[in-house]
């Protein structure tokens, strides 16, 4: 791990930062963060892995947030699917539903450009 940057609190963490396990191995980048801004509750974070899956590290799994990057307290065979976290499941299946939405968007223009 290069140099993190100073500490950041879970509303200034941005998409794409890396996301490394308590020995400093890569585990991949955030996706999303998981909170309730309104409440000021941290869920946690969906990370897109090497293998372009993605994983949930859950707000007790968390060891530190850094401008660029996150440390987890856990290695990475600890964190589980999205799919098994009800709050992390919607938000990956949110993503899935914008990026196919963009998708067609992207589609709906170059079908109706002028020719």
């Amino acid at each position: 791990m290069d140099n993190l940057g100073a500490p950041v609190a879970y509303l200034a963490l941005t998409d794409g930062v890396p996301v490394y396990d308590r020995n400093g191995d890569d585990i991949g980048t955030v996706e999303h963060v998981l909170a309730d801004e309104g409440a000021d509750i941290f869920h946690g974070l969906v990370v897109r892995a090497a293998s372009d899956r993605h994983l949930f590290a859950a707000r007790e799994q968390i060891g530190t947030l850094h401008e660029r990057g996150v440390v987890l307290t856990v290695p990475r065979a600890e964190l589980h699917e999205p799919s098994e976290d009800a709050v992390a499941a919607d938000a990956t299946n949110d993503s899935v539903r914008e990026q196919a939405g963009e998708g067609l968007r992207r589609a709906w223009k170059w079908l109706s450009r002028p020719r």
